[in-house]
């Protein structure tokens, strides 16, 4: 079979010692704490998200009976799927080798099934009504302080905002901060000199992640500014790690699944960033 972990897929581990696993790096889940979140319960699999306009108030004169304003939400749906990822590893891979070998799959698979969720959600910000850019040029701090203006707009505290961009998308504000990365005496550029990374900006926290798909060329990608409430995640099954055992085939089936759904809820709150960097 194609998925199966044998003792020839796994002979790298197959030594006396082996002081530690080595995982290829990889990043763990940012977005899910930077949307809303919502729990499928109690059957079906979609929930339905209620969003609510706007109300003014009016001035009301002495002893004047107020009008009645209707309350008519607009609702969103969203549907969970499975996704999921299975390998078969066989006893002689197992025993052969001195690690858990099992839990060492678990672990890869868990993340992959992060990384999914993140992509997934990323994969939204190219619904954003609103668009910045046309992944022509780089991206700049102005760039940042105009998305949060268009939130800001919409009512949305900063602090509830945060942006996501690629980290080939990001240098270009790093350098932009930071006058070519020759320095200035200000506290951002400092920061953003000493730590890699820009912090926070326009009151916005800024976020990387390598979890984003190239839009056709080189350095190009669509990042994203958002309040929480502008994307979800409805999950129906966290990630979930199960082993089956296949007794003719002498070995364990590691399957990995999660049910989710993921959504946008208010276009209004969300900035498209669609940049193109400056290095390959």
């Amino acid at each position: 079979m194609a998925n199966e972990s044998t003792s020839s897929t796994l002979s790298e581990l197959y030594t006396e010692i082996v002081a530690e696993a080595q995982f290829v790096a990889s990043e763990k889940s940012i977005m899910r704490n930077l949307v809303k979140n919502y729990a499928i319960t109690g059957g079906g699999k979609a929930v339905e998200v209620p969003v609510y306009a706007q109300v003014s108030a009016s001035a009301v004169a002495e002893a004047t009976d107020l009008s009645n304003t209707a309350i008519d939400p607009s609702s969103v749906t969203i549907t969970a799927s499975e996704v999921g990822v299975m390998t078969t590893l066989t006893d002689l891979a197992r025993n052969s080798a001195p690690r858990n070998v099992a839990a060492d799959i678990g672990k890869l698979f868990g993340e992959a099934l992060a990384r999914k969720q993140d992509a997934d959600l990323i994969a939204l910000f190219d619904g954003f009504s609103v668009t910045s850019g046309d992944g022509t040029t780089a991206i700049s701090p102005a760039v940042i302080f105009n998305a949060l203006s268009t939130l800001r707009a919409n009512s949305l505290p900063a602090n509830e905002c945060a942006v996501v961009l690629h980290p080939k998308i990001a240098y270009d504000l790093k350098s932009g901060l930071t006058n070519t990365f020759a320095g200035l005496d200000t506290e951002t550029s400092n920061e953003a000199l000493r730590a890699g990374f820009v912090g926070t900006l326009a009151g916005m926290p800024i976020f990387e992640t390598a979890n984003m798909a190239n839009t056709g060329t080189a350095g190009d990608y669509k990042g994203g500014a958002m309040h929480k409430d502008a994307l979800a995640i409805a999950m129906m099954q966290d990630v979930k790690i199960e082993t089956q055992r296949d007794a003719s085939l002498r070995a364990d089936e590691i399957v990995a699944t999660s049910v989710y759904g993921v959504g946008e809820i208010h276009d209004s709150y969300g900035v498209e960033l669609h940049y193109d960097s400056s290095i390959q």
